[in-house]
């Protein structure tokens, strides 16, 4: 269990959390193990679910602590709210946001956290396999990078930013396949695809961001935001376009990384793929079942967030972002400070 600014997140699936006057106690097999003041929360986050008191819930309702389910997955289940009154001020702003100006600022962000990223993968696949990968390649991909950093902060408009966008996201994933250390004749990459994936890669990374859209989701979930409304992707019927922009500066870091690490590890087996006729690429059964178990593995490992200077897990990436956005929306901060990984 983690608190983090203001919301305390349960990790531990065989928690049980009760009230004790105006305190929230959390029990691991009958024991104490933290007690907090509601008066010093904002919301609670469970994944799995053992249980919360009734009289628990009352408090939260009566003290406007917002009290969510999520699954150990990390898919959102549903809340225990009170009566309205943070919510709807921070959804109708949100909504004026993405209609104005300020929107466009916004999405700079995020795209400008997605370039980063970019490039500290290839700046960090440099470092630790110089000697085997080719570097020409890599570094002239990592200095164009380095240049649409600095354009996306110039841009006044969403057309232009996509643009940049998207130039940046093709000469990253051209220099993706010098990252691949090994069986590189099944395993390689000409490019993203998707819709169908045509390649073992492409297939990998499609279903892992999948798997990281649902964590982002149920993330802007429990902040009270709304994660159909964006500010880089338009909104479109069924379409979680929030979501997809704040997946954008974590892609690399909690995806593209893991897929790496998976194929020159060997944990991958080449033939754990099918190939149907029209050239798709999909993952078997087995092989799902490995990749949402390295995914989970993962999400347990600790890294320091940059911004906040505390040590959480990387489960908690989504979540610690949405906080961040959510206090920007509300005007607690002054701008919002995408994750940038070094």
């Amino acid at each position: 269990m983690r608190k983090l600014l203001n919301t305390l997140y349960i990790t531990a699936p065989d928690s049980y959390l009760s009230r004790e006057g105006e305190s929230v106690v959390v029990k691991k097999e009958d024991q104490v193990a933290i007690r907090i003041p509601v008066h010093n929360l904002e919301s609670i986050v469970m994944f799995g679910y053992t249980g919360a008191s009734p009289s628990l819930m009352h408090l939260c309702m009566e003290r406007g602590v917002t009290l969510s389910f999520l699954q150990e997955s990390g898919k959102f289940l549903g809340s225990v709210v009170g009566g309205a009154k943070g919510n709807v001020l921070l959804r109708r702003k949100q909504y004026r946001m993405a209609d104005g100006p300020d929107g466009v600022a916004l999405a700079n962000r995020f795209v400008l956290g997605k370039i980063a990223n970019a490039r500290a993968v290839l700046n960090r696949a440099l470092r630790d396999h110089e000697e085997t990968i080719q570097s020409d390649k890599v570094v002239r991909e990592s200095d164009f990078l380095k240049r649409y950093m600095k354009r996306t902060l110039g841009c006044n408009t969403l057309d232009e930013l996509r643009g940049v966008e998207g130039e940046a996201a093709r000469r990253y994933f051209s220099a993706f396949n010098e990252l691949i250390l090994i069986d590189k004749d099944q395993f390689y990459m000409r490019g993203r695809n998707r819709r169908p994936p045509l390649d073992r890669v492409n297939a990998l990374l499609s279903y892992l961001y999948a798997l990281l859209r649902t964590d982002v989701h149920s993330a802007l979930e429990t902040v009270g935001l709304d994660p159909a409304v964006g500010f880089l992707h338009r909104d479109r019927p069924g379409r979680q376009s929030l979501a997809l922009d704040m997946m954008e500066e974590l892609r690399c870091y909690m995806v593209d990384r893991l897929v790496l690490t998976m194929i020159n590890r060997k944990q991958i087996n080449p033939k754990s793929f099918m190939v149907k006729e029209n050239g798709a690429v999909l993952l078997k059964p087995d092989l799902k079942k490995d990749i949402i178990t390295a995914w989970q593995k993962r999400k347990h490992d600790e890294i320091r967030h940059p911004f906040l200077k505390e040590k959480i897990s990387v489960g908690l990436l989504p979540y610690a972002q949405a906080l961040l956005l959510a206090r920007y929306i509300r005007g607690d901060l002054d701008g919002y400070p995408p994750f940038l990984w070094k």
